[in-house]
């Protein structure tokens, strides 16, 4: 085996461009984040009387008015349901992430299911499912029983979650789209409940839209409220009105980049559907669209397909699991934008690396602020490597997958720094994991260098997630040869400028396994065998500290945990400064 070696500084010469590539910017550059404590007393105050205010007589008059006797059109919805859940709803019960809840027994008043759960109901995402299992004749019975029960609970008065802005603004959109199956009933009475639903939906939206939280939850409030100005008779003004709102949205809630402002991958695969169901909206009325609509879509899909490996499906990265890869094609091809993938991120924070067949992923910024943040993980420096189709090393993922396989103390254990592919310090988080579910403090800054060489690639990134606690700056060093068969690292502790001396501090190099590979350690304790299911064999080398092999586990895209194992390096911090250097290395 070969020895890991220190990683050299020597700049190399640049490769030349690809074409269509993003490119690569090379040298130095910071990536900070202000210290974010969350909501303000202010404004969680103000939020609260902003729901109350949903009770009061005033808002009711607001969501008075005419309503449309019938929808302008019907889009296409061009991303497929899963049709398992779909042929759960036609035996008579829903199905979501394992958990099982009888359509009979549904009271939309108290759902008595999680979050996540409450609001695949609220907001109609089932319809697709639905669809996708079921014929129109079929369909239509099922859903038209499940619309009854939610305007008997919330036709009439608003309230959270049920007319929260994102949930009111996915189930406009999924209404819209999938029309016929909740208004094929011949009872004109049940019909015009719907369609008036669907104008004071609208309603309510024009005024809450910009009360979202930024990022998602926004986007999809104002892409809403466009679908209805083009699909309710008169809705001109509400057009042009959501259009400005949505340019508003887009430039508060993606980055320059092409990334979401949370981080999460599921969450730009929700706002790239979001913005292609609008798209059909425009395509449907013969409308052209906004030119900030092909541009974020534009910036957006190549930022998703950045996370990648080489199945094709996602990376763990941010609360999400590994999505499969028909899913994430599915969303491509309904954004119809054709694009490399983004190998370098600023903001969004993701960095790519691919040579021969080999896929480096890297975390590479500092994690989401706390109020931006949905299960945001404290993953500041992890990587994932794939072989071709077979994924190498992971982090464990689906810490926002939450239901009946992953119970809220898992998914909150899923989302620390042990849980990724990187260093841990002391067993603590880089970034501080709060109980009620947010960030505390931790990492704010990340320094970047990347070059890229004639004989593979080299990137190096320190951050200050350990400096407050523990006086140590981390450094990682990767070097990918130009031929993928050598991924080499070197992580590094310093102790930080003026801070007062470190002591010593207990040391874990994690790299966490994908399911089917299988490591056999070295009788000396500091290499292990990588054997792939299917693949291709490599080895992994350690130049200090001592490697052992532990139990681990990784989430499918459905939440699902798979049990797998993973390599720990075990070392000490030092107050002058240590290093752990290691290699992965290719052999067939």
């Amino acid at each position: 085996m070969s020895e890991p070696r220190r990683l050299s500084v020597r700049r190399g010469q640049d490769l030349p461009p690809e074409e269509g590539e993003d490119g690569i910017e090379q040298g130095k550059r910071l990536i900070r984040v202000a210290d974010d404590k969350g909501l303000s007393l202010t404004q969680k105050i103000a939020h609260h009387f902003y729901l109350l205010s949903w009770k009061t007589p005033i808002h009711g008059r607001r969501l008075k008015g005419k309503y449309p006797l019938k929808l302008l059109a019907v889009p296409d919805d061009d991303v497929p349901g899963d049709g398992r859940a779909g042929a759960a709803m036609r035996a008579g019960y829903f199905l979501f992430r394992g958990q099982k809840l009888p359509i009979d027994r549904l009271d939309f008043a108290r759902p008595g299911v999680g979050p996540a759960f409450s609001d695949y109901l609220h907001g109609f995402r089932w319809l697709r499912d639905l669809a996708a299992s079921a014929s129109r004749e079929q369909g239509a019975p099922i859903a038209e029983t499940v619309m009854r029960k939610w305007l008997d609970a919330h036709a009439e008065t608003p309230s959270e979650p049920a007319w929260r802005a994102d949930n009111a603004g996915w189930r406009l959109l999924f209404w819209t789209a999938h029309a016929p199956l909740i208004l094929s009933s011949s009872d004109l009475v049940y019909r015009s409940l719907v369609l008036n639903c669907i104008a004071r939906t609208a309603r309510h939206l024009d005024r809450g839209a910009d009360k979202a939280p930024i990022g998602l939850p926004r986007i999809v409030a104002w892409c809403a409220i466009i679908a209805a100005g083009l699909l309710i008779p008169g809705g001109e003004a509400r057009r042009q009105f959501g259009e400005a709102g949505l340019k508003r949205a887009i430039d508060s809630g993606i980055h320059a980049d092409g990334g979401i402002v949370s981080r999460s991958p599921l969450a730009q695969m929700e706002a790239i559907m979001a913005l292609s169901m609008l798209r059909a909206v425009y395509d449907v009325r013969r409308e052209k669209p906004p030119l900030c609509l092909a541009d974020v879509l534009s910036r957006a899909v190549p930022a998703l397909l950045g996370l990648t490996h080489g199945d094709g499906g996602l990376g763990s990265w941010q609360g999400a699991g590994a999505i499969d890869p028909h899913s994430v094609e599915a969303v491509v091809q309904a954004s119809r934008v054709r694009t490399r993938p983004l190998r370098q991120a600023r903001d969004w924070g993701y960095q790519r690396i691919a040579a021969g067949a080999t896929v480096v992923q890297i975390d590479a910024a500092p994690p989401p602020v706390a109020r931006l943040a949905d299960a945001g993980c404290a993953s500041t420096g992890a990587i994932e490597i794939s072989d071709g189709p077979q994924r190498l090393i992971v982090n464990c993922g689906g810490a926002a997958l939450e239901g009946a396989w992953i119970p809220a103390d898992l998914a909150q254990g899923l989302r620390t720094t042990a849980a990724h592919s990187t260093l841990v310090l002391n067993d603590s988080n880089s970034t501080a994991l709060l109980p009620d579910g947010t960030l505390g403090k931790g990492v704010t800054e990340v320094e970047l260098n990347r070059q890229e060489m004639d004989n593979g690639s080299r990137l190096e990134l320190s951050h200050d997630g350990y400096v407050r606690r523990m006086g140590y700056v981390h450094r990682r060093l990767l070097m990918v040869s130009g031929d993928g068969r050598e991924v080499r690292g070197e992580d590094m502790l310093t102790p930080a400028e003026r801070r007062r001396r470190p002591v010593r501090q207990p040391v874990q190099l994690r790299f966490h396994l994908a399911p089917g590979v299988e490591p056999t350690l070295t009788a000396d304790s500091q290499a292990a065998v990588l054997r792939i299911d299917h693949g291709a064999l490599w080895q992994f080398r350690t130049g200090a500290g001592v490697l052992s092999v532990e139990d681990s586990l990784w989430v499918d895209g459905d939440g699902h945990p798979h049990p797998t194992r993973q390599l720990v390096v075990t070392g000490e911090a030092l107050p002058g400064g240590s290093s752990i250097g290691w290699l992965f290395k290719r052999m067939g």
